[in-house]
């Protein structure tokens, strides 16, 4: 029995039409490559050669959610014998939707699904390991994938890293990072990030940082944005006093991010002092964490 998890971030939580639409067409689209390249490759290989269509038509494929496991299974296995980067786009956006859906994320893992979509973290071009992280994310709403998952930490943190700054690749690691992160299971596999991390909560857009971190710790702040906020401070705050940590506080200055968590703040510990009154109760108890630590 799957223990479930706290809410975590999904691929994209902004609403439109547009983007619905958009997201069930390019889904369509994934299928239909899939069915014309099937037949494609059955009429060349009685030529002797494989070729993937340019276009695609014929009838409408089923959504996303009543996708069964024959269908799911055609698309990994497309995704693993194309390398044609507008189709990978494609059935990783489609895997991806499909993914939004519990039963589904149980039949691609035993699929074996997950070490293929994590495959395209590798050497594909960024616009396939995007929609790749996209998947991933949506596959990490369970304990049991999230234990699978876990083994490609270190190349989303890698593609974080490497990816231009306020990217949709780099947007799309940290919203995988967030669901992985939301159980201290792997918290391990990302401390020798965190400067990485800190950089981009200073230096990136309002996608990829906060607007002003000390604004976080106030009463008035929504409840879960707060106890986000609240549950990272006392997580670094651990982290740093690990003895097995490779930071040291030289490496901040007194206006860094860090240097306000982790150092004798004045500002976060009156803070914290006025979070001490806050009515829900896991609030309290995240701010007590950071005091006696």
């Amino acid at each position: 029995m799957l223990h479930r998890l706290p809410r975590a971030v999904k691929m994209d939580e902004r609403p439109g039409l547009r983007a619905a639409v958009l997201g069930v067409v390019l889904g369509a689209g994934a299928y239909y490559c899939y069915c014309r390249w099937h037949r494609a490759k059955g009429r060349a290989g009685r030529r002797g050669e494989t070729r993937v269509p340019p276009s695609v038509r014929e009838e409408i494929p089923p959504s996303p959610h009543s996708m069964d496991a024959d269908t799911l299974q055609k698309l990994i296995h497309l995704l693993k014998a194309t390398d044609d980067p507008l189709i990978q786009e494609q059935a990783l956006i489609t895997l991806s939707n499909s993914a939004a859906f519990s039963v589904n994320q149980d039949i691609i893992r035993n699929l074996d699904g997950l070490s293929v979509i994590g495959g395209m973290l590798l050497d594909c071009t960024p616009a396939v390991k995007e929609k790749a992280l996209n998947a991933l994310n949506n596959l990490s709403m369970n304990i049991k994938n999230q234990e699978e998952i876990q083994v490609y930490i270190t190349h989303v943190c890698k593609n974080i890293e490497s990816a231009p700054l306020n990217s949709d690749l780099q947007l799309a690691g940290l919203r995988l990072l967030t669901n992985i992160s939301v159980t201290n299971d792997y918290h391990d596999k990302m401390i020798n990030q965190i400067p990485c991390l800190l950089h981009l909560l200073s230096e990136g857009s309002e996608r990829t940082q906060m607007p002003s971190l000390p604004l976080l710790f106030d009463n008035c702040i929504n409840r879960d944005i707060l106890l986000r906020a609240l549950v990272f401070a006392a997580n670094l705050r651990r982290n740093m006093n690990n003895e097995d940590s490779i930071m040291t506080e030289d490496e901040y200055s007194e206006d860094s991010v860090f240097s306000m968590l982790c150092r004798d703040s004045k500002t976060f510990a009156q803070k914290l002092a006025s979070l001490l009154h806050h009515p829900d109760t896991d609030v309290k108890e995240q701010v007590v964490r950071i005091l006696t630590q």
